[in-house]
């Protein structure tokens, strides 16, 4: 079977260099790559350390408005699938790639796979939540990290074609905690285990909207002042709003603020924070999967299994919820295998089965 692959993010990288080794076994892979992210520290160094191949076609799209986006990859994308006439696309997680894709799949009647289907924080005021959605919608597949994204699609009459596969990320995080322990990214920073916190920041409702940014880096200065020891890798939209708000070199005096760092590295950090603080939603589960405490700076989470099981506090913007939840020293004792293990090897089982049926 030939298929079409579209990614464009750091998270997606991950999900994808997973899972392609296991597509690959059986299957011809043509690699779209949109360029949502686009520098060495958000985009080529992930390429390295997966291992996975160049892209057989980068869209270059860069950042933009959500509309100048998905416009842009979606006339990229429909034009190496008439190039190409794939038997199936790949789509991956919640971002504006997920999106075009999606829509390219649909107007010309080529067969979609959704990973990380059913997943719904049900704010449809944020650009994620629409994405997941519509993908959802598109596709033919939906292969469902949980148990809890089966039961959304239920809600939704959405039925057919739903596999629960366990999540790609917790096969990725197993074959390279070993290879991350390796790194000396912490004797660099001088930092030790369990001593500092762990910040990053990217999602627009907190980097568009100046008093939420400004609420978060209010706090995280208090934090700093109050002696916790901040570790921030910062993601360069991020830096730039920073910058234009002029909160940037106020942060920098508090906080230790870092480039954005590579997968092995940024695995270190998080496996050795005293807890992290985020409004990524995959960064969420990789703090639930590794058993370190995760405040969320957003009202609601895809990932309700991690609030459930009080590994995670969703806080948003408060600024006093901030400061109490980081220097609070409760911790959970449940934990659960949500996430399963082998999803990778399962979805590529499920792929092979679909091509026997259309061959048949």
């Amino acid at each position: 079977m030939k298929i079409a692959s579209i990614i464009g993010t750091r998270p997606q990288f991950i999900k994808y260099g997973a899972l392609s080794k296991e597509l690959q076994k059986a299957h011809s892979d043509i690699l779209i790559h949109t360029g949502q992210h686009y520098d060495y520290q958000m985009n080529s160094v992930f390429f390295e350390q997966l291992g996975i191949s160049e892209p057989d076609y980068n869209l270059g799209v860069g950042s933009g408005t959500h509309d100048f986006q998905v416009a842009e990859m979606l006339k990229g994308i429909s034009d190496i699938f008439r190039a190409h006439n794939p038997d199936m696309i790949m789509l991956y997680g919640d971002t504006n790639s997920t999106l075009a894709g999606a829509l390219a799949a649909v107007q010309l009647h080529i067969k979609a796979a959704h990973v990380e289907a059913g997943l719904r924080g049900f704010d449809k005021s944020t650009v994620e939540e629409v994405n997941r959605v519509v993908a959802d919608y598109c596709s033919d597949l939906l292969f469902c990290p949980t148990q809890t994204a089966v039961l959304n699609l239920r809600r939704e009459n959405i039925t057919r074609g739903v596999y629960l596969t366990g999540d790609v990320m917790v096969d990725e995080l197993n074959l390279s905690k070993e290879i991350a322990e390796k790194s000396y990214i912490l004797e660099n920073l001088g930092l030790t285990d369990r001593q500092y916190l762990l910040v990053t920041v990217h999602r627009s409702f907190n980097t568009d909207n100046r008093q939420s940014l400004e609420n978060i880096v209010t706090a995280l200065k208090a934090l700093g002042e109050m002696g916790e020891n901040i570790v921030f890798p910062v993601h360069p939209r991020t830096e730039k709003i920073l910058k234009d708000f002029r909160l940037y070199d106020g942060l920098r005096e508090r906080c230790r603020l870092l480039e954005p760092q590579g997968y092995f590295e940024f695995l270190k950090l998080m496996n050795h924070a005293k807890k992290i603080l985020t409004d990524s939603g995959g960064v969420q589960k990789e703090a639930y999967i590794l058993r370190v405490p995760c405040i969320t700076f957003r009202e609601n989470t895809e990932w309700v299994e991690t609030v459930e099981d009080g590994w995670n506090i969703l806080v948003g913007t408060d600024v006093n919820k901030i400061i109490k939840t980081a220097r609070s020293n409760e911790l959970s004792n449940k934990y659960f295998n949500y996430f399963g293990t082998g999803a990778c090897k399962k979805i590529a089982q499920i792929i092979d089965k679909e091509e026997a049926a259309l061959s048949g």
